[in-house]
């Protein structure tokens, strides 16, 4: 039987071609990364590494087409690069309809899921067609946003979040690539890592970011366009102004060339960059915790008090001299 982490080289259908033995590994998915290197030692090469044919890992989200081959003739390496499949949907832009300002959609989760995969994939992707019982009504996609960030932010404000796996087949059958709705799992409360779950982690807590972004647009001196974002008390971006005085922390944010939407669309992704944030990054392999993107889990640090309880936002799956590794980021705006 195969190790259920085992990498698998399979065709541009689909269809397996070998196991991949002995490679390093560093896959991420999520956050503001989804790409991988596979290194593959000269002695190991083989020339069905070719540009469109796809890496996996059964039942899991780590995976790719070979887009990119770099030689390095001082250790006899070959990587291989390429995006994930999350960073495929990163690539693709959600555009209004023709005559309407903003792209609209309304109907159960899945169906919803399988029309806007369809609009850009055809069928390489496969959608669940389960009925999760959930629908959204003239649910508002940000003007070009990207098809990951869109389908992210739709899911999210129903409670959901977007599922990817590989499923392989067996008799040679080939595999497929399945994208599916599914709940927020909130292990918050049944589930807290700190000193006590035996495992190495990192926090990292900002209280000194920028809670009043001020957006430069197009125009010049007094009829530049502009646009003040704030921070709320609930970590939310509006236009309210809420921290003042010695508590009011600014910055500048300028885009000459953006319309009053797209200034006010692109100030937000900005100040949320900015503003102020928890990090908790931890290594539990050692837990085999089946969390994905967007379950939210809770860390504690007995010494400082420090606590997070936030969403997986990144999965860095490793493989280097011999060993294995597992890491979940968690990110959140606090």
């Amino acid at each position: 039987m195969q190790d259920e982490r085992q990498l698998i080289l399979a065709d541009q259908n689909f269809r397996d071609i070998r196991p991949v033995m002995g490679a390093e590994i560093d896959m991420a998915i999520g956050s503001d990364e989804n790409d991988y290197e596979i290194k593959i030692r000269r002695d190991q090469w083989d020339d069905r590494y070719k540009y469109g044919n796809v890496f996996y890992i059964n039942d899991t989200e780590f995976g790719g087409i070979i887009g990119r081959k770099k030689i390095n003739t001082t250790d006899s390496t070959i990587s291989l690069f390429g995006r994930t499949w999350r960073g495929m949907l990163e690539k693709k832009i959600i555009r209004p309809p023709t005559g309407q300002d903003y792209k609209k959609v309304s109907g159960e989760l899945s169906v919803v899921l399988d029309g806007l995969i369809a609009e850009h994939f055809g069928d390489y992707f496969v959608v669940s067609r389960s009925d999760t019982g959930i629908f959204v009504t003239d649910y508002q996609f940000d003007r070009y946003c990207t098809l990951l960030a869109g389908l992210t932010k739709m899911l999210k404000s129903v409670g959901y979040r977007l599922q990817i796996r590989y499923v392989q087949q067996e008799r040679g059958q080939p595999g497929y690539v399945e994208l599916s709705a599914v709940p927020i799992e909130d292990y918050s409360e049944k589930i807290e890592l700190s000193q006590d779950s035996r495992l190495n982690f990192t926090f990292d807590e900002n209280k000194n970011g920028i809670n009043h972004l001020i957006c430069l647009g197009k125009g010049e001196l007094q009829d530049r366009q502009v646009i003040d974002l704030y921070v709320q008390e609930d970590g939310s971006i509006g236009r309210d102004l809420f921290y003042t005085g010695i508590r009011e922390v600014c910055g500048v944010y300028e885009n000459t060339s953006a319309e009053r939407d797209e200034l006010e669309e692109k100030g937000r992704e900005k100040l949320a960059k900015l503003m102020n944030r928890t990090i908790f990054e931890m290594n539990v392999e050692q837990l085999k915790m089946n969390v994905e993107i967007g379950d939210i889990i809770g860390g504690r640090d007995y010494g400082t008090g420090m606590y997070a309880a936030k969403p997986i936002a990144k999965k860095i799956y490793r493989v280097a001299g011999g060993k294995t590794s597992l890491e979940y980021k968690v990110e959140g705006d606090d």
